[in-house]
């Protein structure tokens, strides 16, 4: 099995031991040698699409769930998978023994706590996907930690079950009621800030939401590490279709790769407001940036 390695990323030809749906998901397990021993809670994976003679040229990028470093097979990577799209499709098809090529670990992991403290983990809809490995690792390093994971509706929440293994307590949000809390994370955060008096959130999940987190926390003077879903078309800062505003330590606005710089970053260092349906666009104060009428 060919790969390439640099700088703590490998590419590697994966083999697909298990997939299966879980809500309106699809859960895959994948064989690739070597990115569990180099592979950080927040890191993502990028995925090529479509087989050898697909028009799909670009990878599609997915946080990574958890990593098994040993066993049977060598070391697997699990990822989580929303079918929204031609490639999208395409993987959720896969079956045991297909092949994917994988890159991977890609991207800025999420920064842990130097000594013991309450933690807030919020995530929405399959955003959740890589919070159950951080919370693994940090009640490793004895902090306590609550979950609070918010979707649209029950079919669109992960994890649940898991949560409850790997938190010391867990909130569940739906915008429709049909599950826990009816309506969004935010509306229950203060209370959760609250009562920890976490100093640190962790987010990943939809940009609104995290926006909500960022405000919550700031709130409560907590800190907030969010994981943006920006589209990362090719996942190794080539591309530049994930670039975001995002300031410095010393206030200045950079226009910068979420796949490289990021995906996680202080939520409060984010320009959210350059964000509109969906659309990112560049502040007038950011380095680079158009200046009206040419000066």
């Amino acid at each position: 099995m060919s790969r390439a390695e640099q700088s703590g990323v490998v590419q590697v030809q994966g083999e697909v031991i298990a997939t299966r749906r879980v809500g309106a998901y699809h859960h895959l397990t994948i064989v690739a040698p070597g990115v569990a021993e180099l592979a950080r809670p927040g890191q993502f994976a990028a995925l090529s699409v479509g087989g050898l003679t697909t028009g799909n040229l670009l990878r599609r990028s997915f946080s990574i769930h958890k990593v098994s470093p040993s066993g049977t097979y060598g070391g697997t990577l699990d990822l989580v998978i929303a079918a929204k799209g031609a490639g999208t499709e395409w993987l959720t098809s896969l079956r045991a023994h297909d092949a994917v090529d994988v890159v991977a670990p890609l991207g800025r992991a999420f920064p842990l706590p130097t000594e013991p403290v309450p933690c807030v983990l919020v995530g929405g809809g399959y955003g959740s996907a890589p919070l159950f490995w951080l919370a693994d690792v940090l009640r490793e390093r004895g902090c306590t930690v609550e979950m609070v994971l918010g979707a649209a509706s029950e079919d669109r929440l992960f994890g649940v079950v898991e949560a409850r293994r790997s938190a010391d307590g867990v909130t569940v949000t739906t915008d429709d009621g049909s599950a826990g809390v009816k309506g969004w994370v935010s509306d229950v955060l203060p209370e959760v800030f609250t009562r920890t008096g976490a100093p640190v959130a962790y987010a990943c999940g939809p940009m609104g939401m995290l926006q909500s987190v960022t405000r919550v926390a700031s709130e409560h003077g907590a800190v907030a590490q969010v994981a943006v879903e920006e589209a990362m078309a090719c996942g190794v800062g080539v591309c530049m279709t994930c670039v975001m505003p995002v300031r410095d330590k010393l206030g200045v606005t950079k226009m910068v790769r979420s796949c490289v710089e990021g995906p996680v970053f202080r939520g409060d260092r984010i320009r959210w407001e350059a964000f509109h349906d969906g659309v990112c666009g560049v502040p007038e104060d950011a380095v680079g940036a158009p200046k009206v009428g040419g000066h």
